[in-house]
């Protein structure tokens, strides 16, 4: 048997036990994978317990300017301590995103560079400029019953203090970052196997949020349920579900659990 067979996209508003009718506001993505020779609603029958969530530009919006300024600090770091002009290390930048997924895989692919002096730089931002208390937010995490982990690029500790600024801290059992999973960013699976290792879980058992198309295909490949934050559908190959806000996830969260049954 193959790996996994594609079977071509229904509209999941309203999805319960392979149906679709009109309810409902979440969007399937191209694809509905079987993988292993399963459905993805028996995969989901076998047990959810996590959810991940990415951090930046998924539990807050992209209009923050929160991931620009870090953007903005990850150059000024090239030019300090590579000696680079602002041009040349814009262009860098970019190269390293396309090839490598994040400026730093790129940097410690093709440089000597101390991770932890830019991982500590780039991440020192005043986050309380960019963002408030989201108390829809903590209304939607709080009403997903199953374990909260912030699974992000960036570190640990940031992330920290992002989710104690969006007043959704306590909702979270964990952060994993970058750090955490050997410095390897999302697009290499090896990443995803040390999340679930440090969970002790299995892919079929986790749901991840992303606002990454890219970052989702190895999730995928492990079994993870994924949910693309995005208003552009064009983005969703990698995604089984896509909608255009973090606040929908819970309702697509809630409407797995029910296909498994519970």
């Amino acid at each position: 048997m193959e790996p996994f067979t594609v079977y071509p996209a229904i509209d999941l508003r309203g999805w319960r036990d392979g149906r679709a009718d009109a309810s409902g506001s979440a969007r399937v993505g191209p694809w509905i994978l079987m993988r292993w020779g399963i459905t993805l609603a028996e995969r989901v029958s076998m047990g959810l317990t996590h959810v991940l969530f990415d951090l930046d530009n998924t539990l807050y919006p992209r209009t923050s300017g929160l991931l620009q300024e870090i953007g903005r600090r990850i150059q000024v770091w090239m030019c300090d301590r590579l000696e680079m002009t602002w041009d040349e290390a814009a262009a860098v930048r970019r190269d390293y995103f396309v090839r490598y997924g994040t400026t730093l895989n790129g940097l410690l692919a093709e440089r000597t560079i101390d991770a932890a002096d830019f991982l500590a730089f780039v991440h020192d931002v005043p986050v309380e400029r960019y963002l408030s208390p989201n108390p829809a937010l903590a209304a939607m995490l709080a009403g997903i019953p199953l374990r909260r982990v912030v699974y992000t690029n960036a570190t640990a500790a940031y992330s920290w203090r992002v989710l104690e600024r969006l007043g959704v801290a306590p909702l979270f059992e964990r952060v994993i970052g970058i750090e955490e999973v050997g410095l390897r960013n999302k697009l290499h699976r090896e990443a995803y196997e040390h999340v679930l290792s440090l969970l002790a879980v299995g892919g079929p058992q986790c749901v991840m949020v992303e606002d990454s198309a890219r970052n989702l295909g190895p999730a995928r490949a492990l079994g993870m349920a994924t949910v693309l934050v995005s208003a552009d559908d064009g983005e969703a190959t990698e995604a089984d579900w896509v909608v255009s806000s973090v606040l929908e996830v819970g309702p697509v969260v809630r409407r797995l659990m029910g296909a498994g049954g519970r």
